[in-house]
């Protein structure tokens, strides 16, 4: 893959990123108070307006698709061929459940700002907590489905398998999201703290697809 393209690539996988955390913003931006188990059913996604949630789940299709464009051009920096494929594989299976855990979340929160502002608030804590956790094993099939790539990846870069020096691998996704992850516990309590930790894996991707972006525009890599 010439490097234009590998540049376009990543653009597209940034572009995923502001299509999927712009959909993690859209969906969870609000008064942070909440009452009951899950701490996600605030107050201030109550009041959401219907539009944000339709919005959000719409930015997961063409996200999903521009972060398949710059995962699987990131396999062109792999030098071994057979790690190669199974990078590929990989990372076709950790492209599934994107939207599927995407699609939980939106209906969910979709659902219980419904029925607060319907004549249903007494019941939509009781009936959204049941509905989350008739589903809430999707979460742990669907993380098991994404990790894999990125933890390969890590192996792939502190092995010396990639065109990277082995120093990169700890830029991984997964490295910036514990980082950030970390920074999140350490924010008050309020409606951008909502947001901003339930973008984090988008927020990560954002920042590795800009360090790859710029690391290959350097002779030494």
């Amino acid at each position: 893959m010439k490097t234009t393209k590998k540049y376009l690539a990543l653009i597209f996988g940034i572009l995923g990123c502001l299509c999927f955390g712009g959909g993690d913003w859209l969906m969870m931006y609000g008064n942070p108070a909440f009452e009951g188990s899950v701490k996600w059913l605030t107050l201030g996604t109550a009041a959401i307006p219907q539009w944000r949630y339709t919005l959000a789940m719409a930015l997961a299709f063409p996200g999903v698709i521009f972060y398949g464009a710059a995962l699987f051009a990131v396999q062109e920096f792999i030098t071994d061929e057979k790690k190669k494929k199974v990078y590929h594989y990989l990372n076709a299976f950790g492209l599934t459940p994107w939207i599927a855990l995407h699609l939980i979340y939106v209906v969910i929160l979709s659902l219980f700002a419904w029925l607060q502002n319907n004549g249903f608030s007494v019941d939509a804590l009781l009936i959204c907590e049941a509905l989350f956790n008739n589903f809430s094993w999707m979460i742990v099939v669907s993380e098991g489905l994404m990790l894999p790539v990125f933890l390969y990846w890590f192996y792939l870069q502190i092995t010396g398998n990639t065109i990277f020096k082995r120093g990169m691998a700890f830029t991984n996704v997964l490295v910036i999201f514990c980082v950030l992850k970390g920074i999140s516990l350490m924010m008050p309590e309020s409606a951008f703290r909502l947001g901003f930790t339930n973008g984090l894996m988008s927020e990560s991707m954002l920042i590795w697809f800009v360090i790859v972006y710029l690391r290959i525009g350097r002779k030494e890599f």
